[in-house]
């Protein structure tokens, strides 16, 4: 197997990162680097025993800035990205790592993630569209679930069983070519949080090269994969990455009206969608940043 380096990044994950390093740091060819966005919680006490590079960040500049961290601290030909909350033996490893091996058009392969009891998270994207952002602004992706022009999230069941080529993966768990990283720089650090697994996907197809699904593969993702919504006090973030997102990578008119697209839905999901008052505030605050951004 090609030597591969993980990199996980926590941030107050003391009581999943123990779990999430320990199938992978006694494997050969493989280096688990744990890089901690300097959590109160001292996440990092929890694997000092164990046989891993541990990088102590002394400020949060973001995930996308650890996991920049985290793979330039590594020389492996490939990277694992892979979230504190995720589990993955070596086995599925290997079956990433076996995708990059016999394609070298593959710059990006993820695996199929599911809940604890085994449910499948529908961790395959397609790109932002503006359909897509103003149907789920209107709740319309809610009257046409399997409609792929309503939704970002591919939640077709059967698309999950075979490999294939996917326009972008989530984050949770990605196995990356260093030199495609060495191209593209990493991570775009003007993600906080939220999109830049996105970004990085779409500047690999750039490239030239193509992003994969591996159902071979499997990741339990025990804080919820692909499809879980983000906490009420992140949702202007999440704001604030889309819009950012979409004056990166379309032109401004398109960007213009995603942005508008996206302050809508924060709007309308704070007036009438689910979720407790703190997630309504979230909304409320997610409406202008979305406003403000970039």
């Amino acid at each position: 197997m090609p030597a591969i380096d993980v990199v996980v990044v926590s941030y107050n994950s003391r009581d999943e990162l123990r779990a999430c390093v320990t199938p992978l740091c006694n494997e050969d060819a493989v280096t688990v680097i744990v890089v901690d966005n300097a959590s109160p919680d001292d996440s990092l006490e929890s694997v000092a025993d164990l046989p891993v590079v541990r990088v102590a960040l002394d400020e949060n500049r973001g995930f996308g800035y650890g996991c920049n961290v985290g793979w330039r601290r590594g020389a492996g030909d490939f990277v694992l990205f892979l979230n504190p909350d995720a589990r993955m033996d070596a086995s599925s490893v290997r079956d990433l790592a076996a995708t990059l091996v016999a394609d070298s058009s593959v710059a990006i392969v993820g695996p199929k993630i599911v809940d604890e009891d085994g449910s499948v998270d529908f961790s395959i994207r397609r790109f932002p569209r503006l359909s897509s952002t103003y149907a789920q602004a209107l709740f319309v992706h809610r009257l046409f679930p399997g409609a792929l022009w309503a939704d970002e999230v591919v939640r077709d069941a059967s698309s999950y069983r075979d490999a294939g080529a996917a326009e972008w993966l989530s984050g949770a768990c990605l196995l990356v070519r260093r030199d495609v990283l060495e191209r593209l720089d990493g991570f775009d650090e003007g993600f906080f949080m939220y999109c830049e697994d996105k970004d990085l996907c779409r500047r690999a197809w750039a490239l030239g090269y193509s992003v994969r699904f591996e159902p071979a593969a499997v990741a339990t993702h025990v804080g919820g994969g692909g499809g879980s919504a983000p906490r009420g006090n992140l949702l202007p973030v999440l704001a604030t990455s889309r819009v950012r997102y979409a004056f990166k990578h379309r032109r401004r008119a398109a960007a213009v009206a995603e942005k508008l697209g996206v302050a809508l839905g924060s709007l309308t999901h704070a007036a009438v969608g689910r979720g407790d008052a703190v997630v309504r505030r979230g909304h409320t605050r997610a409406f202008f940043a979305a406003l403000k951004a970039p």
